[in-house]
């Protein structure tokens, strides 16, 4: 490869940010877009449940049901998989591929460990006659922990695609915009774990 070669591709963008449109990287654009349109689909979600919520006061004896140490434990944990997609982008930031893609598979772990208890809950609430159709809350309470735990395996994927090419040193700017979609899916739990589990 010749000199002027070399030092073309050292220049070239190799990071999904790298790429602009007017001025700002196309990628981060495109994340908070798509973040924007999932932000219209839980904010819709959690808005009818809570107008519903508010006429149905006698859910607060339904919510009594719903396994509040199952959903504690789960936010503890994919806070903690926060911590590890922040440690996650900044060993991209630094060009430690290898270390990022170390700490996106603990994040991707933390996704699984939810999932997990999840399902345990799941199983427990229906084993106990807990099903949509019991009742207005329970329909809620499956939709929207069922919906997040689409938007959690989803995030799960992503973030292993983006680990095994950081794996390898490539598209490195991934990181942060994998990252940025984990940390939105756990502020969605954030703030259905109260309204499902210990709104009374």
């Amino acid at each position: 490869m010749s000199s002027s070669a070399a030092a073309t591709d050292l220049h070239a963008p190799e990071r999904a940010g790298d790429y602009t449109s007017t001025g700002l990287p196309t990628g981060r654009v495109a994340i908070w877009w798509f973040l924007a349109s999932e932000i219209a689909i839980f904010g819709g979600a959690v808005a009818c449940y809570l107008l519903y919520r508010l006429h149905h006061p006698e859910w607060a004896e339904q919510a009594a049901h719903t396994v509040n140490a199952a959903g504690a434990f789960n936010t503890v944990v994919l806070l903690t998989s926060s911590l590890s997609a922040v440690l996650a982008h900044h060993a991209a930031e630094q060009g430690d591929g290898k270390t990022a893609a170390r700490w996106i598979n603990w994040t991707v772990l933390g996704g699984l460990v939810f999932l997990g208890v999840k399902a345990w809950e799941y199983a427990h609430e229906i084993g106990a006659g807990l099903v949509p159709a019991k009742s207005l809350f329970w329909s809620f309470y499956f939709l929207l922990t069922g919906l997040h735990a689409l938007h959690v395996i989803g995030g799960m994927t992503a973030l292993y695609v983006v680990g095994r090419g950081a794996a390898r040193g490539q598209h490195l700017g991934r990181v942060e915009l994998a990252a940025i979609y984990w940390h939105f899916v756990d502020v969605v739990w954030i703030f259905l774990f109260p309204l499902l589990y210990i709104a009374s």
